[in-house]
């Protein structure tokens, strides 16, 4: 058994960790400050390629596997701008997967490589406030309307909307209540975020400030048919073609974000000399560091597993979710580690230790709650009786 990331993804986080040296903590702090999507950066990593790493190559892209944009996404988050910058590409990178499994072909001829280019942005909306998880419950409906349809709703934490030019929508087609099954009767559609029928607003929020999220008001959004994706009615069921490989990115991230805490803070302890000793020296300081790296050492071996399986073509549910969990949750811990060692100057925005431990926050309620994901483990996993 080899654990060697081999030359290709050796290449790959070498070239990411290349293009995020040039944008330092004090860029990314100023982005976040003034609330400002991070273009620079993001153009970057478009004129070289890699928003297009997973779209096939027949429209533009690399065509290759999770694993690559694992690695790529991983060695991003890595560096000074932590999740703002895993996040301005995630999405680009990710959003399209369920047109590039499930589109039509004239669909992914028409928006595949400007995908693959970086130049067309996608928002994703599925969530709602009052249906949550619960995504049966969604009320965005779409009515037929001439040789295509009519979409009225709200989404909510909607990720680049402010830069997007479509959305990935989900909406009901068909009122549940007339479904056989609970997640029936929902479509995915590509639709444009045209201003004359969305509303966008800002959602105020803890941390990742350089990359928005919104409240998507809709009012009779004109969808084409040829805009959707899947079929009509299957929609939730296209949507799940998305949802296992963004869990084991989002894991790959959180690991990313926790190293560099960790690096930052080893780093303080070496140098910052109290009682006439670094205090590194200290067991207070060194043993919860050391607890860090070994969970967060664990957690990169998780997802590149989920990662594998998923490329594999091997069921990757439970170690997406696994892998989400372990990692989110190992990220929190290195960078509450990574304040704490600074102590008074952790709080402090200069030192950025604190703007990490914002950003970590995120990946244990998003893109599913850790609590949602131990409810998976237990009744998928383990065969516990459903708990909700």
């Amino acid at each position: 058994m080899d654990f060697s990331l081999g030359s290709e993804l050796e290449s790959i986080r070498s070239e990411a960790k290349r293009l995020c040296e040039r944008f330092d903590d004090d860029y990314w702090s100023a982005r976040d400050e003034a609330h400002e999507f991070p273009w620079e950066f993001y153009r970057a990593f478009a004129e070289n390629g890699w928003i297009g790493v997973l779209v096939p190559e027949a429209y533009g892209g690399a065509g290759l596997g999770t694993l690559h944009a694992g690695v790529l996404l991983n060695a991003v988050a890595n560096s000074a701008g932590a999740q703002n910058a895993a996040s301005a590409l995630h999405l680009s990178i990710f959003g399209m997967g369920p047109v590039i499994h499930h589109g039509s072909e004239q669909l992914k001829r028409r928006v595949l490589p400007p995908t693959a280019s970086g130049e067309l942005h996608v928002s994703f909306g599925v969530t709602e406030d009052d249906a949550g998880t619960d995504t049966s419950r969604i009320r965005t409906f779409a009515r037929p309307a001439g040789d295509g349809f009519l979409v009225t709703g709200k989404k909510v934490w909607n990720s680049k909307a402010q830069q997007a030019q479509k959305i990935l929508l989900l909406a009901r087609t068909t009122p549940r209540e007339e479904c056989k099954r609970p997640l029936d009767g929902m479509t995915l559609f590509l639709a444009d975020l045209d201003p004359r029928h969305v509303e966008i607003r800002p959602i105020p929020k803890l941390g990742r400030n350089a990359v928005n999220s919104n409240e998507v008001y809709i009012q009779d959004l004109p969808v084409a048919a040829s805009d959707v994706v899947g079929e009509v009615g299957r929609g939730f069921y296209c949507l799940l073609d998305g949802l296992n490989p963004e869990r084991i990115v989002i894991a790959a991230e959180a690991v990313g974000i926790g190293r560099r805490a960790l690096e930052v803070a080893t780093r303080y302890a070496k140098g910052r000399i109290v009682f006439e000793r670094p205090i590194g020296q200290n067991q207070a300081i060194a043993h919860p560091l050391a607890d860090c790296l070994s969970e967060l050492e664990a957690a990169d071996l998780l997802w590149q597993k989920a990662a594998w399986a998923y490329d594999a073509k091997q069921p990757a549910g439970p170690l997406a979710n696994m892998a989400k969990l372990r990692a989110s949750e190992a990220a929190f811990r290195a960078c509450d580690v990574a304040l704490q060692t600074f102590g008074g100057f952790g709080y402090a925005r200069e030192f950025h230790v604190e703007r990490y431990w914002r950003e970590s926050r995120l990946s244990r309620i998003a893109p599913i709650s850790n609590e949602m994901v131990r409810n998976f483990i237990a009744e998928h996993v383990l065969g516990l009786p459903r708990a909700y």
